[in-house]
C-alpha cells in the first residue's frame, strides 16, 4: 500500500538527503582505490584511474536527459525506483569489471541509474516548495551531501583494507537498497495526475525550447556549469595530489574528512543567511572570495615564497575553501535556476542538470589529466571557473521572484 500522508519536513529533508548522499558515497568512497585500481587496471597511465570518477558524472549527465520527462509523465516514486535498479545493475557490472574499459562502462550505466536520486529529489522539492523556502530545504539536503565525503573515503579505506577496492561497490548497493526502501515505504508521490505531463516528443521540444531561451536560467546553468567543474576537477586529483605532492596517501581520508566537515558549515549558514541576503548574492560573492584566493595560491607558488613547513596547511585550507564555495553556491543556484520552471519542474531539472553535468566533465577532464604532481592545474582551473561564474552573476539583478 502507497503512503498517502505528506512527511514531516525533518524526515522529508532527511530522505532527500539520503538520496543525494548516496550520489557522494559513489564518488568519494573510490577515492582511496584510484592507486589500487590505476596499480591492477591501468599500469603507467596512474592519471587515467581518475576517469572512474568522471565516467560516473558523465552517467549522471546522461541519465538526467531522460528522467525529467519520465517523472513528469510517470510520477517521481515510479521514475526513482526504477533508476535506483539501473543503478544497482551498474555497480554489479562495475564490481566484475576486468579491465578499466569496462569498468568506465559500467561506472556510466551506474551513473545514468544515479541520475535519478539526482533528478527527482529536486523535482519532489520543487513540487512542494519554491523561492528562498526551496533554498533553505536544499541547503540543509547539502549540508548531508557535504558530510557523507567527510566518511565516504575513510569507510573506502577500510572496506579496501579488509576485502579489496571491488567490494566497495557491494557496499554501495547496500546504501542503494536502505535509501529506495525507506522512500516507497514512507514518501507520497509528489505530482498529481492532473499536473502530469504527456510523454511525447513535441512536449519535450517545447519545454527544452522554454528552458533554453529562458536567459535568467540559462545563465545559472552555466554558472552551475562552471561550480560542478570545479568540484570534480578538485575531487578527481585530490587524492594523487596528497599522495605524490605531500606523502600523505595513508592519511588522505582523515584530511578529506576535515575538509569536507569544514565545507558542511556553509549549507548551515547559507540557510541562515539566504532568507535575508538572498541567494544571488551569497552565491557571487562565494565565487569571487574563491577567484581571489586562487590568484594569492597560485602567486605564492609562482614566486616561490611558501615555507615548506606551511605549504601543506595552505593547500588543506584551500581545499577547504573550495568545500565551502560549494556550499554557498550548488543549492541557491539549483533553486535560482528551477524557479521559473514549476509547471515542468521535472524536465527543467533535467535540462539544467544534463547541460551543467556534462559540459563540467567535459571542462573537469583537462583539469585532472594536466596533473603533474602540483596543485598548480587545480588552481588554475579554479580560477577560471570562479572569475567566470562571477561575472555571469553580474550579468543577472535580482527580480520579484529571487526574493520570495
Amino acid at each position: 500500500m502507497r503512503p498517502t500522508r505528506p512527511l514531516p519536513l525533518p524526515e522529508f529533508v532527511a530522505m532527500m538527503a539520503l538520496l543525494f548522499a548516496m550520489m557522494a558515497f559513489s564518488i568519494d568512497a573510490m577515492l582511496p582505490a584510484l592507486p589500487e585500481i590505476a596499480a591492477e587496471l591501468t599500469p603507467g597511465a596512474e592519471n587515467r584511474a581518475q576517469l572512474v570518477i568522471l565516467a560516473f558524472v558523465l552517467g549522471i549527465g546522461c541519465g538526467t536527459i531522460f528522467t525529467g520527462p519520465l517523472s513528469d509523465a510517470f510520477g517521481r516514486r515510479s521514475v526513482l525506483t526504477l533508476s535506483m535498479g539501473v543503478f544497482m545493475i551498474g555497480t554489479l557490472l562495475a564490481y566484475r569489471a576486468q579491465s578499466l574499459e569496462t569498468l568506465l562502462l559500467a561506472r556510466v550505466i551506474q551513473g545514468m541509474g544515479a541520475a535519478g536520486p539526482r533528478i527527482v529529489p529536486m523535482a519532489m522539492i520543487r513540487d512542494l516548495y519554491e523561492g528562498r523556502r526551496m533554498a533553505q530545504i536544499t541547503s540543509f539536503v547539502m549540508t548531508v551531501f557535504m558530510i557523507v565525503p567527510a566518511i565516504a573515503p575513510a569507510l573506502g579505506a577500510v572496506i579496501i583494507s579488509i576485502s579489496g577496492w571491488r567490494f566497495i561497490f557491494i557496499a554501495i548497493i547496500g546504501f542503494a537498497v536502505i535509501a529506495v526502501s525507506w522512500m516507497l515505504i514512507r514518501q507520497p508521490e509528489t505530482l498529481a495526475e492532473a499536473d502530469r505531463n504527456p510523454l511525447n516528443a513535441r512536449h519535450i521540444w517545447n519545454a527544452v525550447i522554454e528552458v533554453t531561451s529562458n536567459r535568467r536560467v540559462m545563465i545559472y546553468t552555466l554558472v552551475l556549469t562552471l561550480g560542478f567543474t570545479q568540484l570534480i576537477g578538485l575531487i578527481s586529483s585530490i587524492q594523487p595530489v596528497y599522495d605524490i605532492s605531500f606523502g600523505k596517501d595513508e592519511q588522505f581520508p582523515m584530511w578529506f574528512a576535515a575538509s569536507s566537515i569544514l565545507g558542511a558549515l556553509a549549507p548551515i549558514v547559507n540557510a541562515k543567511l539566504v532568507m535575508t541576503i538572498g541567494m544571488r548574492t551569497l552565491a557571487s560573492t562565494a565565487y569571487l572570495v574563491q577567484a581571489i584566493l586562487a590568484v594569492i595560491y597560485l602567486a605564492l607558488l609562482y614566486f616561490d615564497i611558501i615555507p615548506e613547513a606551511a605549504a601543506f596547511g595552505i593547500w588543506f585550507g584551500w581545499t577547504a575553501s573550495i568545500l565551502l564555495t560549494v556550499g554557498f553556491t550548488l543549492g541557491n543556484l539549483n533553486a535560482l535556476a528551477m524557479q521559473p520552471l514549476g509547471h515542468i519542474a521535472g524536465l527543467g531539472a533535467s535540462v539544467v542538470t544534463a547541460i551543467s553535468t556534462i559540459l563540467s566533465v567535459i571542462l573537469a577532464i583537462p583539469i585532472g589529466q594536466s596533473f603533474n604532481g602540483t596543485p598548480v592545474s587545480l588552481l588554475i582551473g579554479s580560477l577560471l571557473c570562479s572569475g567566470c561564474a562571477y561575472l555571469l552573476l553580474r550579468l543577472v539583478k535580482d527580480d520579484q521572484s529571487e526574493r520570495i
